[in-house]
């Protein structure tokens, strides 16, 4: 595998690129590389990462802070979904951890300043499973609007119920969505071709699709909503978004859709509305506590609910999905070990330097990955280091995001320990690394 030594990992030590702290160099000495994967990330994932040279551990569940650190000495690539927290901690101790991975959409699992002053390269999988959680919601809406759920329940208590009451069609219903990215703005359009009007509120300005209608406000949207839709990030400000004054605002007979954080909303306060009969009902797919892994015991405020669909986080757990989300992720993770490449990363800049596919153009020495602190003239600094040095730059490529900056450097030499020593030194360095 190209790039499977990497004799050099000069990292800063518990500081950032900014502090003018040591940096610690040392020499990796495990001739493959080592991925650990949790939550039963799909085999696709396992596989991508052998077939590129890693040895892979997968687990099938979370591991807590503790467990999580025991099992992170000699380990460069780390794999979790949404259970598994990466604290600062973990980050702190896991001193040969390159890139890490979310198997899923959301990274507030991840501290990612933590990651970044680590010089340790985020990515998760924004797209892949958006048609599966879209599905998982238009599939609930009807349910929920036909009153299924009941009817099911009843069935299978031994009663025969045929009436129609409280049973509708979505068709010309209003359906509201809260968070207008891309499984929002998927949902608007797969709900008109079903016959749904569709409204939607984001606090960023967005293009609405199709006849979608923009609301000024999260009140508003919710005083003419059939069906809200909760589809918002992991931003702090969301937290306890839907609480009793919101629940308030609802139309009487509306229902609520969260498949999106488990913070959002007050189970409290939707089991009072669910209960007193202003919500007809709700589907929720994400809650505040969820268990570590299969079989363990879920306890809600919403359990027995009527007409109340409780799914254990699978909006995107389909097939499809986690074989998509594998390969993906598992991708971008080992092209960063390999090549340096930080394309679509959560934390570093987008930073990409192609390999030459052809023997004659193909650079004849080593290439740094260098993580730093975005400051005036760090690359200078770095190019009179090489110069030094008497290496020649056959390719470089510099991309900086907020606090950091990132370059990736072709060399027509081996990089001389003391070069790598100079440039692990300099006060901007957050982290580097000398790939072959």
């Amino acid at each position: 595998m190209r790039g499977s030594s990497v004799p050099y990992d000069g990292m800063a030590e518990a500081r950032d690129g900014r502090s003018g702290g040591p940096n610690r160099l040392r020499r990796v000495t495990s001739s493959q590389p080592r991925a650990l994967l949790l939550e039963g990330i799909h085999p696709d994932a396992v596989e991508r990462l052998k077939a590129d040279g890693f040895s892979v551990d997968a687990l099938p569940k979370a591991l807590s802070e503790d467990d999580l650190i025991s099992r992170l000495d000699g380990v460069q690539l780390l794999g979790i979904r949404s259970k598994t927290q990466v604290t600062e901690r973990v980050i702190a101790a896991a001193r040969d951890l390159v890139g890490l991975g979310a198997f899923c959409i959301g990274t507030d699992q991840i501290d990612l300043p933590a990651a970044s002053r680590a010089g340790i390269a985020v990515f998760n999988a924004p797209f892949s499973n958006t048609r599966s959680v879209v599905e998982l919601v238009l599939a609930e809406i009807i349910a929920l609007t036909r009153r299924l759920v009941e009817k099911n329940a009843a069935m299978h208590a031994g009663v025969w119920d045929k009436a129609a009451e409280g049973s509708h069609e979505i068709r010309g219903r209003r359906l509201g969505i809260v968070g207008y990215g891309n499984i929002g703005t998927q949902l608007s359009v797969l709900a008109e071709n079903v016959g749904m009007r569709v409204s939607f509120y984001d606090v960023a300005e967005k293009l609405a699709l199709g006849n979608a209608r923009r609301c000024g406000s999260l009140d508003e949207l919710l005083a003419e909503s059939d069906v809200v839709s909760l589809h918002v990030d992991g931003n702090v400000n969301n937290r306890e978004l839907f609480g009793a004054a919101q629940f308030a605002r609802m139309r009487p007979g509306s229902i609520l859709l969260n498949l999106s954080r488990g913070f959002v909303v007050d189970h409290v306060e939707l089991r009072k509305h669910i209960l007193s009969g202003h919500l007809a009902g709700a589907a929720i797919d994400v809650f505040p506590h969820e268990p570590m892994g299969r079989g363990e015991e879920f306890e809600s405020e919403l359990r027995g609910l009527p007409n109340v669909i409780l799914t254990p986080h699978i909006g995107g757990s389909t097939e499809e999905a986690q074989a998509d989300i594998g390969d993906f992720v598992a991708g971008k993770l080992s092209t960063f070990y390999r090549d340096g490449g930080t394309r679509l990363s959560v934390n570093l800049p987008a930073v990409v330097l192609p390999r030459p596919s052809s023997p004659v153009t193909a650079p004849t020495g080593e290439r740094l990955s260098l993580v730093h602190a975005n400051l005036p003239g760090v690359l200078g600094k770095v190019n009179n280091v090489l110069a030094e040095h008497g290496l020649n730059v056959e390719g470089q490529v510099l991309g900086t995001r907020g606090e950091y900056g990132y370059v990736i450097t072709d060399l027509g030499g081996h990089v001389p320990d003391a070069a790598v020593a100079r440039l692990a030194e300099l006060p901007e360095t957050t982290r580097l690394r000398v790939l072959r």
